[in-house]
């Protein structure tokens, strides 16, 4: 199997560098690599929120990349769907032979969850979805960040695991992961306590965490379980503020998982109780349940 990275973050990110070490199996903690290539094509820069914006009217500038003695890619100044699109489309058939392609794409690991309405705003996601549009089945990762010091090392660790899981039913038209399929994974809280004086992560304090980072084994490996987009909007938030010049702006200040609500068994309830949340996802967005209803308002009105 041959795997192509990406992320949001950009290519110097630590959630891509430790998902990249445990999917290959730089530090012997699986007794082999989950594919014979992972190669990392990833955005120059961070692109969170870019959702699954793309570049037209700018080159897509590429550079090769050596993050470390065991990691090395391309970087691509766009965005996710860029960075995936770009891979499909040219880097990969370059590298490999014409008509070649990634067999799987993973998205991540992001550095913060991607559920509920954020799986909209997510480039983690949008990079995923990009890849099942395209026909190739994808995973996008993304660590729920909390307090305290991220064990992207250990998180990753979690998330090979499950995605080992889920590629158990195989990939392809009868395989359980299909060429135009999604799947977002969310990794709860995998953090140690802050050393002293270290500067704790700004998070406001309405945000749903628990308050102590060391209320969890952090090596521990949480349960997965399936389960819906939750589907309760932000509760955002702006701070009016006045430039030097005098204008008005406006700056973000919502919390990002602020949500109004979250039902039961949804993916932010699951999330914040210490699951892994496994959400098959689709880029299909037809209302079918609403086609008929109009055909008919329409025929009437003919």
């Amino acid at each position: 199997m041959r795997i192509l990275l990406t992320n949001d973050d950009g290519i110097r990110a630590p959630g891509l560098i430790a998902l990249y070490d445990a999917l290959t199996d730089a530090r012997s903690v699986f007794g082999g690599p989950i594919a014979e290539v992972v190669w990392p094509i990833a955005p120059l820069t961070a692109q969170s929120a870019t959702s699954h914006g793309v570049t037209f009217h700018t080159p897509l500038m590429t550079s090769s990349e050596r993050i470390n003695d065991r990691m090395e890619g391309i970087a691509v100044d766009g965005r996710p769907a860029d960075c995936v699109k770009l891979a499909v489309c040219s880097l990969w058939p370059e590298r490999f032979g014409d008509g070649s392609r990634p067999d799987l794409v993973i998205s991540g690991m992001n550095a913060g969850a991607n559920v509920g309405i954020n799986v909209i705003y997510s480039g983690t996601v949008g990079a995923a979805i990009e890849a099942a549009f395209l026909g190739v089945p994808s995973i996008a990762v993304s660590l729920h960040l909390g307090r305290g010091r991220p064990r992207f090392d250990l998180a990753a660790e979690h998330a090979r695991r499950a995605i080992e899981k889920l590629l158990t039913g195989g990939i392809g038209p009868r395989g359980a992961l299909k060429p135009h399929g999604c799947i977002n994974i969310n990794i709860p809280r995998t953090e140690e306590p802050l050393a002293p004086g270290e500067t704790p992560i700004p998070i406001p304090d309405e945000h749903p965490v628990a308050k102590s980072p060391d209320d969890h084994d952090p090596h521990e490996m949480p349960p997965m379980v399936v389960c819906p987009m939750n589907i309760h909007g932000l509760v955002d938030a702006y701070e009016r503020r006045a430039a030097p010049s005098g204008a008005t702006y406006y700056w973000a200040a919502g919390g990002g998982l602020d949500f109004r609500d979250a039902d039961p068994g949804t993916d932010v309830d699951l999330l914040l109780r210490r699951c892994i949340t496994v959400t098959p996802l689709r880029y299909d967005l037809t209302d079918h349940s609403e086609r008929d209803r109009w055909r008919l308002l329409l025929d009437s009105t003919n």
